[in-house]
């Protein structure tokens, strides 16, 4: 039995927000707010999702890409309202898990709005690409938080 590589990554991503702290929060805690940013995509067919927001809740996420079907599913360690988020989870390609991560998401208060600060440590399993993926796919996840505000 050949045993899997395991390459360990931290990344930190900043985004800034012109809304209040209670609001970029609420994107991430009511599951119909954060479906729309957060599990809906354009190459993706979300077959499930799930959030219950609380400490030692879960969220889960299935869904199809061309390259198959990609189960996330998290569990939420700590939530102090309003100032961060500490959340584990396991991403799967079938029945194949490839990552495990801790995020924490910070909510800092500035004069016109909210700094967040994404924090991930993760250890991934599908090899080289991986952590790049991994910060990339939050960028972009970001990125949908940036337009969803600016919409809402």
């Amino acid at each position: 039995m050949s045993e899997k590589p395991v390459r360990h990554h931290t990344f930190v991503i900043e985004r800034r927000y012109p809304v209040p702290p209670e609001r970029v929060l609420a994107a991430f805690s009511d599951p119909v707010k954060k479906r729309k940013w957060f599990a809906s995509g354009e190459k993706a067919q979300i077959d499930e999702y799930t959030l219950d927001f609380r400490v030692g809740g879960r969220e889960r996420t299935r869904f199809r890409t061309p390259a198959g079907t990609c189960t996330n599913d998290t569990i939420y360690q700590e939530i102090a309202p309003n100032q961060y988020i500490v959340f584990a989870y396991t991403m799967a390609m079938g029945d194949r898990p490839f990552s495990s991560s801790q995020a924490t998401v910070e909510f800092l208060p500035e004069d016109k709005g909210t700094q967040l600060l994404f924090t991930e440590q993760g250890a991934y399993f599908e090899g080289a690409a991986g952590p790049a993926m991994r910060e990339e796919g939050w960028n972009k996840l970001l990125d949908q938080l940036t337009g969803w505000i600016a919409n809402a």
